[in-house]
């Protein structure tokens, strides 16, 4: 198996455990299980079947079978959601978000093109869903498809580390728990889209720390690392990474402390990706 395909079945065998140790949705516990059995068991299927058929099309389908995995990894992290909040965590997050927000400016810089700059803001949390197939596109584009793997080890361990600790950090993010509180003044279109889709598609868990910016940041490091003869990949990522980190408190979408922790995990994950290629090296 593929090194980003272990951190996978890692994170379900984990998100399996933890459901007997956190409460989860009623109902949902015995299906939570064997939908996680399934998808280990789908990996073991996939791997026997390129050790049997070697050929390309099966290993294609492990690059984006991966990324497709992202989504029900975030959808049963809201099967842990709590039946309801204390708030405690939100009231003191949103501290440190006023201060930022009103007393250092931040709302008043971002808005003085007007809804120029909160537009592009909005863009570009809009397109965080697409980054990763985008980035793995960028590797068969350049023809350098055989390190697929090292970017999704890196990008997926960025995100899942965000994913394992959102039972124990309860949270609702800013725009529901302190509603029309720092709102931005322009309500763009871009905006009502993020809305409709959080609305619609997002979990209650926890907000803390922000797979958004961690997964953001951890790709940029990622396509640096993997595809260093093309630095505009790395350098769009990372511009895109560092929109992205200021929208979320921006926006009311995350509270700073949620944007901050996430760039430290993608530190982690980076410095954890660093640390395990050394080794595997040094084994070789």
């Amino acid at each position: 198996m593929r090194s980003s395909e272990w951190l996978l079945v890692a994170y379900f065998f984990y998100v399996s455990v933890l459901s007997f140790i956190f409460p989860v949705r009623a109902g949902t516990h015995g299906l939570l299980l064997g939908i996680n059995l399934a998808i280990i068991g789908s990996y073991v299927v996939l791997v026997l079947a390129e050790s049997k058929w070697p050929i390309k099309a099966v290993s294609i389908t492990r690059d984006w079978y991966a990324l497709a995995l992202m989504l029900p990894a975030y959808q049963e992290m809201g099967w842990f959601a709590p039946a309801q909040h204390t708030f405690e965590l939100e009231r003191t997050w949103v501290v440190w978000d006023r201060l930022l927000l009103r007393e250092w400016g931040l709302r008043r810089f971002i808005e003085l093109l007007g809804p120029l700059l909160p537009a592009l803001l909005e863009i570009s949390y809009s397109l965080v869903y697409t980054l990763a197939p985008f980035s793995v596109a960028m590797l068969y584009v350049y023809h350098r498809r055989k390190r697929v793997d090292r970017l999704l080890f890196l990008f997926m361990l960025g995100v899942l580390l965000a994913y394992t600790q959102f039972p124990f950090w309860p949270s609702e993010p800013p725009r529901t728990v302190f509603p029309g509180e720092d709102f931005p003044s322009y309500e763009t279109v871009f905006r009502r889209f993020n809305w409709w889709l959080l609305g619609g598609y997002g979990i209650h868990t926890s907000v803390f720390p922000s797979a958004h910016v961690s997964g953001a940041f951890s790709l940029a490091f990622g396509m640096m690392r993997v595809l260093p003869e093309r630095r505009w990949v790395g350098r769009f990522l990372l511009v895109m990474a560092v929109l992205i980190a200021t929208v979320t408190v921006y926006g009311r979408y995350h509270y700073a402390a949620d944007a901050v922790a996430g760039f430290a995990i993608s530190l982690a994950a980076l410095g954890i990706t660093a640390l395990t290629e050394r080794i595997s090296g040094a084994r070789a």
